[in-house]
Protein backbone atom coordinates (compact mmCIF):
# COMPACT_ATOMS: atom_id res chain seq x y z
CA UNK A 1 0.00 0.00 0.00
CA UNK A 2 2.78 2.44 0.95
CA UNK A 3 4.53 1.56 -2.29
CA UNK A 4 1.45 2.59 -4.29
CA UNK A 5 1.14 6.05 -2.79
CA UNK A 6 4.86 6.69 -3.30
CA UNK A 7 4.48 6.24 -7.06
CA UNK A 8 4.11 9.20 -9.38
CA UNK A 9 0.80 9.66 -11.18
CA UNK A 10 2.52 8.74 -14.46
CA UNK A 11 3.87 5.51 -12.98
CA UNK A 12 0.47 4.70 -11.47
CA UNK A 13 -1.29 5.16 -14.82
CA UNK A 14 1.14 2.76 -16.51
CA UNK A 15 0.65 0.11 -13.83
CA UNK A 16 -3.12 0.55 -13.95
CA UNK A 17 -3.19 0.23 -17.73
CA UNK A 18 -1.05 -2.91 -17.71
CA UNK A 19 -3.00 -4.49 -14.86
CA UNK A 20 0.10 -4.71 -12.66
CA UNK A 21 -1.99 -3.04 -9.95
CA UNK A 22 -5.75 -2.84 -9.81
CA UNK A 23 -7.76 0.33 -9.45
CA UNK A 24 -9.25 -1.12 -6.27
CA UNK A 25 -5.76 -1.54 -4.79
CA UNK A 26 -4.84 2.04 -5.69
CA UNK A 27 -8.02 3.54 -4.28
CA UNK A 28 -7.77 1.49 -1.08
CA UNK A 29 -4.21 2.74 -0.60
CA UNK A 30 -5.34 6.36 -0.81
CA UNK A 31 -8.42 5.72 1.34
CA UNK A 32 -6.09 4.29 4.00
CA UNK A 33 -4.18 7.58 3.94
CA UNK A 34 -7.43 9.51 4.27
CA UNK A 35 -8.40 7.35 7.24
CA UNK A 36 -5.01 7.99 8.84
CA UNK A 37 -4.52 11.71 8.23
CA UNK A 38 -7.81 13.41 7.37
CA UNK A 39 -8.78 13.94 11.01
CA UNK A 40 -5.76 16.23 11.39
CA UNK A 41 -5.34 17.72 7.90
CA UNK A 42 -9.06 18.21 7.11
CA UNK A 43 -8.52 18.46 3.36
CA UNK A 44 -11.88 17.05 2.26
CA UNK A 45 -15.22 18.81 2.17
CA UNK A 46 -16.87 15.62 0.88
CA UNK A 47 -15.62 12.09 0.33
CA UNK A 48 -17.62 8.86 -0.06
CA UNK A 49 -15.20 5.96 0.36
CA UNK A 50 -17.75 3.27 -0.50
CA UNK A 51 -18.56 4.93 -3.82
CA UNK A 52 -14.85 5.30 -4.63
CA UNK A 53 -14.36 1.52 -4.30
CA UNK A 54 -17.48 0.83 -6.38
CA UNK A 55 -16.15 3.06 -9.16
CA UNK A 56 -12.74 1.38 -8.88
CA UNK A 57 -14.33 -2.04 -9.34
CA UNK A 58 -16.08 -0.77 -12.46
CA UNK A 59 -12.76 0.54 -13.83
CA UNK A 60 -11.09 -2.83 -13.26
CA UNK A 61 -13.90 -4.67 -15.04
CA UNK A 62 -13.73 -2.20 -17.91
CA UNK A 63 -9.98 -2.79 -18.34
CA UNK A 64 -10.52 -6.55 -18.45
CA UNK A 65 -13.02 -6.07 -21.30
CA UNK A 66 -10.19 -5.02 -23.60
CA UNK A 67 -11.83 -1.74 -24.58
CA UNK A 68 -9.61 1.34 -25.13
CA UNK A 69 -8.56 3.06 -21.90
CA UNK A 70 -8.47 6.79 -21.25
CA UNK A 71 -5.18 8.54 -20.41
CA UNK A 72 -6.13 8.81 -16.72
CA UNK A 73 -7.79 5.40 -16.44
CA UNK A 74 -8.44 4.46 -12.82
CA UNK A 75 -6.54 7.40 -11.31
CA UNK A 76 -8.23 8.90 -8.21
CA UNK A 77 -8.30 12.72 -8.25
CA UNK A 78 -9.51 15.38 -5.80
CA UNK A 79 -11.61 18.29 -7.04
CA UNK A 80 -11.90 21.71 -5.39
CA UNK A 81 -15.32 22.31 -3.88
CA UNK A 82 -16.20 25.23 -6.15
CA UNK A 83 -16.27 22.90 -9.17
CA UNK A 84 -19.72 21.56 -9.97
CA UNK A 85 -20.49 17.85 -9.53
CA UNK A 86 -23.91 16.35 -10.08
CA UNK A 87 -23.38 13.40 -7.72
CA UNK A 88 -21.68 15.27 -4.85
CA UNK A 89 -22.42 18.50 -2.97
CA UNK A 90 -20.76 21.68 -4.25
CA UNK A 91 -20.74 23.87 -1.15
CA UNK A 92 -18.08 26.45 -2.17
CA UNK A 93 -16.89 26.76 1.42
CA UNK A 94 -20.06 28.48 2.63
CA UNK A 95 -22.93 27.31 4.81
CA UNK A 96 -25.23 29.05 2.34
CA UNK A 97 -24.75 26.10 -0.04
CA UNK A 98 -24.71 23.30 2.54
CA UNK A 99 -25.46 19.98 0.84
CA UNK A 100 -26.27 21.60 -2.51
CA UNK A 101 -25.25 19.62 -5.64
CA UNK A 102 -25.13 21.01 -9.18
CA UNK A 103 -27.55 19.83 -11.86
CA UNK A 104 -24.62 18.78 -14.07
CA UNK A 105 -20.88 18.28 -13.91
CA UNK A 106 -18.50 21.14 -14.62
CA UNK A 107 -16.62 20.75 -17.90
CA UNK A 108 -13.36 19.82 -16.12
CA UNK A 109 -15.18 17.06 -14.21
CA UNK A 110 -16.70 15.83 -17.46
CA UNK A 111 -13.23 15.73 -19.06
CA UNK A 112 -11.80 13.86 -16.06
CA UNK A 113 -14.50 11.22 -16.38
CA UNK A 114 -14.02 10.92 -20.14
CA UNK A 115 -10.30 10.38 -19.48
CA UNK A 116 -11.10 7.53 -17.11
CA UNK A 117 -10.30 9.24 -13.80
CA UNK A 118 -12.19 8.62 -10.56
CA UNK A 119 -13.42 11.70 -8.68
CA UNK A 120 -12.45 10.90 -5.09
CA UNK A 121 -14.37 13.81 -3.57
CA UNK A 122 -14.42 17.56 -3.06
CA UNK A 123 -11.48 19.34 -1.45
CA UNK A 124 -11.87 22.23 0.97
CA UNK A 125 -11.90 25.79 -0.35
CA UNK A 126 -11.88 29.09 1.48
CA UNK A 127 -15.29 30.78 1.58
CA UNK A 128 -16.42 31.35 -2.02
CA UNK A 129 -12.73 30.95 -2.99
CA UNK A 130 -11.74 34.23 -1.32
CA UNK A 131 -9.65 34.87 1.82
CA UNK A 132 -11.77 33.63 4.75
CA UNK A 133 -10.18 30.24 5.65
CA UNK A 134 -11.75 26.80 5.66
CA UNK A 135 -10.94 24.00 8.10
CA UNK A 136 -7.79 22.64 6.40
CA UNK A 137 -4.40 22.62 8.16
CA UNK A 138 -0.91 22.37 6.70
CA UNK A 139 0.25 18.70 6.51
CA UNK A 140 3.79 19.75 7.52
CA UNK A 141 2.64 21.62 10.64
CA UNK A 142 -0.99 21.57 11.73
CA UNK A 143 -0.58 24.95 13.46
CA UNK A 144 0.13 26.66 10.11
CA UNK A 145 -2.02 27.64 7.14
CA UNK A 146 -2.08 25.46 4.01
CA UNK A 147 -2.66 28.64 1.98
CA UNK A 148 -5.76 29.40 -0.01
CA UNK A 149 -8.09 29.36 -1.65
CA UNK A 150 -7.25 25.87 -3.00
CA UNK A 151 -6.38 24.75 0.52
CA UNK A 152 -7.71 21.20 0.45
CA UNK A 153 -6.36 20.36 -3.01
CA UNK A 154 -2.78 21.25 -2.08
CA UNK A 155 -3.01 19.60 1.35
CA UNK A 156 -4.55 16.37 -0.01
CA UNK A 157 -1.67 15.91 -2.48
CA UNK A 158 0.94 16.89 0.13
CA UNK A 159 -0.46 14.34 2.61
CA UNK A 160 -0.56 11.61 -0.06
CA UNK A 161 -4.35 11.43 0.22
CA UNK A 162 -4.63 11.93 -3.57
CA UNK A 163 -2.04 11.67 -6.35
CA UNK A 164 -3.48 14.71 -8.15
CA UNK A 165 -6.02 17.44 -7.49
CA UNK A 166 -7.76 20.30 -9.27
CA UNK A 167 -7.75 23.87 -7.94
CA UNK A 168 -8.39 27.41 -9.12
CA UNK A 169 -6.62 30.77 -8.99
CA UNK A 170 -7.90 34.32 -9.32
CA UNK A 171 -4.89 35.87 -7.62
CA UNK A 172 -2.58 33.39 -5.87
CA UNK A 173 -4.81 30.45 -4.97
CA UNK A 174 -2.79 27.67 -6.62
CA UNK A 175 0.77 28.95 -6.41
CA UNK A 176 0.70 29.92 -2.72
CA UNK A 177 -0.89 26.70 -1.32
CA UNK A 178 1.48 24.62 -3.46
CA UNK A 179 4.44 26.49 -1.98
CA UNK A 180 3.19 26.22 1.60
CA UNK A 181 2.36 22.51 1.27
CA UNK A 182 5.47 21.51 -0.70
CA UNK A 183 3.84 20.26 -3.90
CA UNK A 184 3.81 21.34 -7.54
CA UNK A 185 0.99 23.74 -8.43
CA UNK A 186 0.47 24.69 -12.09
CA UNK A 187 -1.72 27.56 -13.30
CA UNK A 188 -1.90 27.38 -17.12
CA UNK A 189 -2.20 30.37 -19.41
CA UNK A 190 -5.55 32.15 -19.29
CA UNK A 191 -8.04 30.49 -21.62
CA UNK A 192 -6.64 26.96 -21.68
CA UNK A 193 -8.96 25.21 -19.20
CA UNK A 194 -12.72 25.78 -19.10
CA UNK A 195 -14.38 27.43 -16.07
CA UNK A 196 -17.83 26.26 -17.22
CA UNK A 197 -19.68 24.92 -14.16
CA UNK A 198 -17.21 26.48 -11.70
CA UNK A 199 -18.08 29.18 -9.15
CA UNK A 200 -17.35 32.48 -10.87
CA UNK A 201 -15.49 35.27 -9.11
CA UNK A 202 -14.14 37.09 -12.16
CA UNK A 203 -14.36 35.93 -15.77
CA UNK A 204 -11.35 38.15 -16.52
CA UNK A 205 -9.11 36.60 -13.86
CA UNK A 206 -10.36 33.11 -12.94
CA UNK A 207 -8.07 30.21 -13.90
CA UNK A 208 -8.36 26.45 -13.33
CA UNK A 209 -5.12 24.68 -12.43
CA UNK A 210 -3.71 21.46 -11.03
CA UNK A 211 -1.63 20.03 -8.18
CA UNK A 212 0.76 17.08 -8.28
CA UNK A 213 4.00 15.72 -6.86
CA UNK A 214 6.14 16.65 -9.86
CA UNK A 215 6.04 18.55 -13.16
CA UNK A 216 5.42 15.48 -15.34
CA UNK A 217 2.38 14.60 -13.23
CA UNK A 218 0.76 18.01 -13.64
CA UNK A 219 1.49 17.81 -17.37
CA UNK A 220 -0.26 14.41 -17.52
CA UNK A 221 -3.37 15.82 -15.88
CA UNK A 222 -3.41 19.14 -17.70
CA UNK A 223 -3.20 17.43 -21.08
CA UNK A 224 -6.68 15.98 -20.51
CA UNK A 225 -8.20 19.27 -19.34
CA UNK A 226 -6.97 21.70 -22.02
CA UNK A 227 -9.86 21.87 -24.48
CA UNK A 228 -11.90 24.55 -26.22
CA UNK A 229 -15.33 24.88 -24.59
CA UNK A 230 -18.14 26.71 -26.36
CA UNK A 231 -19.69 27.48 -22.96
CA UNK A 232 -16.60 29.35 -21.79
CA UNK A 233 -16.01 31.99 -24.43
CA UNK A 234 -12.52 32.74 -23.08
CA UNK A 235 -11.21 29.26 -23.90
CA UNK A 236 -9.21 28.84 -27.09
CA UNK A 237 -8.22 26.03 -29.43
CA UNK A 238 -4.84 24.82 -28.18
CA UNK A 239 -3.04 21.60 -29.02
CA UNK A 240 -1.96 19.88 -25.82
CA UNK A 241 -1.72 16.40 -27.32
CA UNK A 242 2.08 16.30 -26.99
CA UNK A 243 2.29 18.17 -23.68
CA UNK A 244 3.77 15.26 -21.74
CA UNK A 245 6.32 14.42 -24.42
CA UNK A 246 7.44 18.06 -24.73
CA UNK A 247 7.66 18.30 -20.95
CA UNK A 248 10.01 15.30 -20.88
CA UNK A 249 12.19 16.75 -23.65
CA UNK A 250 12.78 20.02 -21.86
CA UNK A 251 14.42 23.08 -23.43
CA UNK A 252 16.50 22.65 -26.60
CA UNK A 253 19.38 24.56 -25.03
CA UNK A 254 20.44 25.71 -21.56
CA UNK A 255 17.66 28.01 -20.31
CA UNK A 256 18.06 31.61 -19.21
CA UNK A 257 15.94 33.17 -16.48
CA UNK A 258 15.22 36.59 -15.02
CA UNK A 259 14.95 36.98 -11.26
CA UNK A 260 13.21 40.05 -9.84
CA UNK A 261 14.01 41.34 -6.38
CA UNK A 262 10.80 43.34 -6.44
CA UNK A 263 9.80 46.14 -4.09
CA UNK A 264 8.06 43.35 -2.13
CA UNK A 265 11.37 41.57 -1.50
CA UNK A 266 11.55 43.31 1.89
CA UNK A 267 8.38 41.43 2.91
CA UNK A 268 10.13 38.07 2.64
CA UNK A 269 11.57 36.66 5.86
CA UNK A 270 15.36 36.55 6.16
CA UNK A 271 15.72 32.74 6.03
CA UNK A 272 13.66 32.61 2.82
CA UNK A 273 15.70 35.42 1.29
CA UNK A 274 18.88 33.42 1.95
CA UNK A 275 17.31 30.34 0.36
CA UNK A 276 16.55 32.28 -2.82
CA UNK A 277 20.03 33.78 -2.82
CA UNK A 278 21.41 30.23 -2.66
CA UNK A 279 19.28 29.29 -5.70
CA UNK A 280 20.51 32.33 -7.63
CA UNK A 281 24.10 31.45 -6.79
CA UNK A 282 23.67 27.80 -7.80
CA UNK A 283 22.26 28.82 -11.18
CA UNK A 284 24.39 31.95 -11.64
CA UNK A 285 25.10 31.15 -15.29
CA UNK A 286 21.36 30.78 -15.96
CA UNK A 287 19.90 33.65 -13.92
CA UNK A 288 20.15 37.40 -14.36
CA UNK A 289 18.79 39.75 -11.69
CA UNK A 290 16.81 42.77 -12.87
CA UNK A 291 14.71 45.53 -11.39
CA UNK A 292 11.04 45.05 -12.13
CA UNK A 293 9.38 47.27 -14.77
CA UNK A 294 7.95 50.51 -13.37
CA UNK A 295 4.39 49.73 -14.47
CA UNK A 296 4.28 46.59 -12.29
CA UNK A 297 3.39 48.79 -9.33
CA UNK A 298 0.10 49.74 -11.06
CA UNK A 299 -0.95 46.16 -11.71
CA UNK A 300 -1.86 45.40 -8.08
CA UNK A 301 -4.50 48.15 -8.05
CA UNK A 302 -5.81 47.26 -11.52
CA UNK A 303 -6.18 43.64 -10.45
CA UNK A 304 -8.03 44.71 -7.32
CA UNK A 305 -10.48 46.90 -9.26
CA UNK A 306 -11.37 44.07 -11.67
CA UNK A 307 -11.44 41.37 -8.99
CA UNK A 308 -13.63 43.22 -6.50
CA UNK A 309 -15.97 44.73 -9.09
CA UNK A 310 -16.56 41.30 -10.58
CA UNK A 311 -17.07 39.73 -7.13
CA UNK A 312 -19.63 42.40 -6.28
CA UNK A 313 -21.51 41.34 -9.40
CA UNK A 314 -21.00 37.57 -9.09
CA UNK A 315 -21.87 37.38 -5.38
CA UNK A 316 -24.64 39.99 -5.24
CA UNK A 317 -27.27 37.36 -4.41
CA UNK A 318 -25.24 36.04 -1.45
CA UNK A 319 -24.56 39.59 -0.28
CA UNK A 320 -28.15 40.80 -0.64
CA UNK A 321 -29.80 37.80 1.01
CA UNK A 322 -27.21 36.65 3.57
CA UNK A 323 -24.62 39.36 4.18
CA UNK A 324 -24.37 38.56 7.91
CA UNK A 325 -23.44 34.95 7.16
CA UNK A 326 -20.49 35.90 4.95
CA UNK A 327 -16.92 36.37 6.15
CA UNK A 328 -15.69 39.84 7.01
CA UNK A 329 -12.99 40.02 4.32
CA UNK A 330 -15.40 38.88 1.63
CA UNK A 331 -18.04 41.46 2.61
CA UNK A 332 -15.44 44.22 2.65
CA UNK A 333 -14.22 43.25 -0.84
CA UNK A 334 -17.75 43.14 -2.23
CA UNK A 335 -18.54 46.55 -0.77
CA UNK A 336 -15.38 48.04 -2.26
CA UNK A 337 -16.34 46.47 -5.57
CA UNK A 338 -19.65 48.31 -5.56
CA UNK A 339 -17.89 51.67 -5.45
CA UNK A 340 -15.52 51.52 -8.43
CA UNK A 341 -16.63 53.54 -11.46
CA UNK A 342 -17.20 52.11 -14.92
CA UNK A 343 -14.25 54.20 -16.10
CA UNK A 344 -11.95 52.67 -13.46
CA UNK A 345 -13.03 49.16 -14.45
CA UNK A 346 -12.56 49.77 -18.18
CA UNK A 347 -9.13 51.30 -17.60
CA UNK A 348 -8.07 48.29 -15.51
CA UNK A 349 -9.28 45.84 -18.15
CA UNK A 350 -7.54 47.75 -20.96
CA UNK A 351 -4.29 47.80 -19.01
CA UNK A 352 -4.22 43.97 -19.00
CA UNK A 353 -3.45 43.86 -22.72
CA UNK A 354 -1.21 46.92 -22.59
CA UNK A 355 0.94 45.50 -19.80
CA UNK A 356 1.26 42.11 -21.51
CA UNK A 357 2.30 43.67 -24.82
CA UNK A 358 4.93 45.71 -23.01
CA UNK A 359 6.21 42.70 -21.12
CA UNK A 360 6.04 39.92 -23.74
CA UNK A 361 9.34 40.93 -25.38
CA UNK A 362 11.12 39.58 -22.28
CA UNK A 363 10.40 36.05 -23.51
CA UNK A 364 12.27 36.63 -26.75
CA UNK A 365 15.53 36.35 -24.77
CA UNK A 366 14.56 34.39 -21.64
CA UNK A 367 12.82 31.08 -20.99
CA UNK A 368 11.04 32.41 -17.95
CA UNK A 369 10.92 34.53 -14.82
CA UNK A 370 11.83 33.20 -11.38
CA UNK A 371 10.23 34.79 -8.33
CA UNK A 372 9.11 33.80 -4.83
CA UNK A 373 5.63 32.30 -4.52
CA UNK A 374 4.96 34.00 -1.21
CA UNK A 375 6.55 35.97 1.61
CA UNK A 376 8.11 32.81 2.99
CA UNK A 377 7.01 29.48 4.45
CA UNK A 378 3.44 28.90 5.59
CA UNK A 379 2.25 31.51 8.08
CA UNK A 380 1.68 30.49 11.67
CA UNK A 381 -1.98 30.24 12.63
CA UNK A 382 -5.14 29.31 10.73
CA UNK A 383 -6.94 32.67 10.63
CA UNK A 384 -5.17 33.81 7.46
CA UNK A 385 -4.16 32.03 4.25
CA UNK A 386 -1.12 34.25 3.62
CA UNK A 387 -0.37 36.96 1.09
CA UNK A 388 -0.76 36.48 -2.70
CA UNK A 389 1.35 39.57 -3.52
CA UNK A 390 3.97 37.62 -5.49
CA UNK A 391 1.32 36.03 -7.74
CA UNK A 392 -0.89 39.01 -8.63
CA UNK A 393 1.09 40.38 -11.59
CA UNK A 394 1.30 37.06 -13.43
CA UNK A 395 -2.35 36.15 -12.89
CA UNK A 396 -3.40 39.60 -14.09
CA UNK A 397 -1.45 39.18 -17.34
CA UNK A 398 -2.76 35.63 -17.82
CA UNK A 399 0.72 34.05 -17.92
CA UNK A 400 1.43 30.41 -17.06
CA UNK A 401 2.95 29.99 -13.60
CA UNK A 402 4.13 27.00 -11.60
CA UNK A 403 5.23 26.56 -8.00
CA UNK A 404 8.14 24.14 -7.64
CA UNK A 405 9.03 22.78 -4.15
CA UNK A 406 12.77 23.31 -4.56
CA UNK A 407 13.77 25.10 -1.33
CA UNK A 408 13.26 24.92 2.42
CA UNK A 409 12.80 27.83 4.78
CA UNK A 410 12.30 28.32 8.50
CA UNK A 411 11.83 25.16 10.59
CA UNK A 412 12.72 23.09 7.50
CA UNK A 413 9.32 23.87 5.98
CA UNK A 414 8.81 23.80 2.20
CA UNK A 415 9.42 26.95 0.18
CA UNK A 416 8.25 27.07 -3.41
CA UNK A 417 9.99 28.75 -6.34
CA UNK A 418 7.64 30.36 -8.85
CA UNK A 419 8.48 30.03 -12.54
CA UNK A 420 6.52 32.22 -14.97
CA UNK A 421 6.42 31.80 -18.75
CA UNK A 422 5.04 33.46 -21.85
CA UNK A 423 1.32 33.36 -22.55
CA UNK A 424 0.20 30.27 -24.50
CA UNK A 425 3.74 28.89 -24.51
CA UNK A 426 2.75 26.24 -21.96
CA UNK A 427 4.34 23.22 -23.66
CA UNK A 428 7.80 24.79 -23.75
CA UNK A 429 7.17 26.32 -20.32
CA UNK A 430 6.50 22.95 -18.67
CA UNK A 431 9.62 21.52 -20.33
CA UNK A 432 11.63 24.33 -18.75
CA UNK A 433 9.96 23.70 -15.38
CA UNK A 434 10.87 20.03 -15.66
CA UNK A 435 14.49 20.96 -16.44
CA UNK A 436 14.64 23.18 -13.35
CA UNK A 437 13.07 20.50 -11.17
CA UNK A 438 15.52 17.84 -12.38
CA UNK A 439 18.54 20.11 -11.94
CA UNK A 440 17.56 20.96 -8.36
CA UNK A 441 17.24 17.40 -7.11
CA UNK A 442 20.44 17.63 -5.13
Amino acid sequence: MDNIISLSANALVEKLRSGEVSCVEVCKAYINRVNKFEKEVKAWAYIDKKTIIEKAEEKDEYRKSGKPLGPLHGLPIGVKDIIGTEDMPTECGTELRKGVPESSDAEVVNLLKISGAIIMGKTVTTELAYFDPGKTTNPHDKTRTPGGSSSGSAAAVAAYMAPLAIGSQTKGSIIRPASYCGVVGYKPSFGLISRNGVLKQSSKLDHIGVFGKNVLDVALLSKSLIKKDLYDKDTIHYSAEHMLEECKKGPHFEPKFIFYKTKNWKNIDTVSQKAFEFLIKKFKKNIEIFDEPSYFKDIHLHHQVIHETDMANSFQKFYKNSKKKLGKKLVEAIERGMKYSANQYTESVDFMEQSYRSYSEVFEDYHGVLTPCSTGVADKGLKSTGSPEFCTIWTYMGLPAISLPLLTGQNNLPLGVQLVGDKLDDLRFLGTANWLEQNCKD
